[in-house]
C-alpha cells in the first residue's frame, strides 16, 4: 500500500490518514485504489489500530497469538521497534502531553513486565513470518476479525490539497 502517485506534498503529518492510496499486489497483480469518504464539508479518513490494514481493511500478514490476544505488526521495522520497546527495562516518556505516538498507545498487556518474554517470543514469530510469502505459511491468527478499536473515523475538513 503506497500513497497514490501524483498527490501533492503533505502540510501536516495527520493528512496521511486522508491521502489517496493504491494497493498493488506483487504476487497476483491485483490493484485497488482508496479515497477518503466525503461527508458534508469533511473527509473521513482511515481508522488506525486493530489487526487490519487501515485503508483497505485487509487482514495483516504478520499476526500471531500471544498472551491470550493477537499480536500484530505492519512490517519488520514495526516488529523491530516493538521489540526494542518491550525489551527495555526502563521506559521513559518524552513529554507530558498525550500524542499519537505508537508506544503510548500500545495495549497495557503488551507493556506489562510479566508478559515481556511472551511478547518478545511473539515478536520473534512475527519476524520469522515476515520472511515467508506462501499463503500456506500464513499464521492461523492472520485472518480478518473486524476488531477495529473505534467505530468512528478521523475527520478532516476540506479545503486542503486532497479534495476529491
Amino acid at each position: 500500500m503506497i500513497p497514490r502517485p501524483g498527490t501533492p506534498d503533505l502540510r501536516y503529518y495527520g493528512e496521511l490518514l486522508f491521502l489517496p492510496r493504491r494497493l498493488a499486489c506483487g504476487g497476483c497483480g491485483a490493484v485497488a485504489d482508496w479515497n477518503p469518504e466525503v461527508r458534508g464539508a469533511g473527509l473521513v479518513g482511515a481508522v488506525l489500530g486493530g489487526s487490519e490494514e487501515p485503508f483497505f481493511q485487509r487482514p495483516l500478514w504478520l499476526q500471531t497469538r500471544c498472551a491470550g490476544r493477537i499480536l500484530w505488526a505492519f512490517n519488520e521495522e514495526h516488529v523491530d521497534a516493538l521489540s526494542a520497546y518491550v525489551a527495555a527495562l526502563l521506559r521513559e516518556r518524552g513529554g507530558v502531553r498525550p500524542t499519537r505516538a505508537m508506544f503510548g498507545r500500545l495495549p497495557a498487556w503488551m507493556k506489562r513486565s510479566d508478559h515481556r518474554s511472551e511478547v518478545l517470543a511473539g515478536l520473534q514469530t512475527l519476524r520469522e513470518l515476515a520472511a515467508r510469502t506462501a499463503p500456506a505459511d500464513r499464521s492461523d491468527a492472520a485472518f480478518g476479525r473486524g476488531d477495529r478499536p473505534r467505530v468512528h473515523r478521523s475527520l478532516y475538513f476540506r479545503g486542503g490539497p486532497y479534495e476529491p
